[in-house]
């Protein structure tokens, strides 16, 4: 026989737990969008599956650290990561200030894209072109802990033009771009010239 005090107790006990299972579905929540754009989150959460898309038109932005290499040939493995955390946490803070929308990090390249997820009109060369001063501006006043005399630079390529846009994989679920544009994107900025 349940008494009135074990009642009150089970009562309080399934409300904090309820309480903490919806602290951690945001967190979650927090987390997958963070992964990948909200809409296709919500596709991929709903048992949808997501399909391919084709925009027409597209920016697209990379850049990566001149010397990087080398940099990473004088430095201890720890000190690689610390740097490009560093470096990446000042980039996602100003990126937040434009309508673009961060891709994925390969070592020390970095990439973005407007117009993708959500179709932003013509804007997309412009918020594209805004951010990327703003990431230059970051990067030559950032200071590399473990070697404060050196100055950093990156060098950036941007294009526009068509990709197809989808989610690959299953176990770890990747919102890729596709297409001409970004490769030519990604030559723009390996062969760009160096200062």
């Amino acid at each position: 026989m349940l008494t009135r005090f074990t009642l009150q107790a089970f009562s309080e006990t399934l409300l904090h737990k309820t309480h903490e299972l919806k602290f951690e579905k945001k967190r979650t929540d927090k987390l997958l969008y963070q992964m990948l754009p909200p809409t296709v989150a919500q596709q991929l959460k709903q048992g949808k599956q997501v399909s391919a898309e084709t925009y027409e038109s597209v920016t697209i932005y990379f850049s990566d650290i001149v010397g990087f290499t080398d940099l990473a040939s004088e430095s201890t493995p720890m000190q690689v990561i610390s740097l490009l955390n560093a470096l990446y946490r000042m980039f996602d803070s100003r990126i937040d200030m434009y309508d673009v929308y961060k891709m994925e990090t390969i070592g020390e390249v970095y990439m973005v894209a407007s117009g993708v997820p959500q179709r932003t009109g013509k804007d997309h060369a412009s918020e594209i072109a805004s951010m990327a001063l703003s990431l230059l501006h970051g990067a030559e006043n950032f200071v590399i802990s473990h070697m404060p005399g050196e100055r950093l630079q990156i060098r950036i390529g941007i294009h526009t033009g068509a990709v197809v846009a989808g989610v690959v994989g299953t176990k770890v679920p990747r919102y890729c771009l596709f297409g001409d544009s970004v490769n030519t994107a990604s030559r723009m900025e390996s062969t760009g010239l160096r200062e």
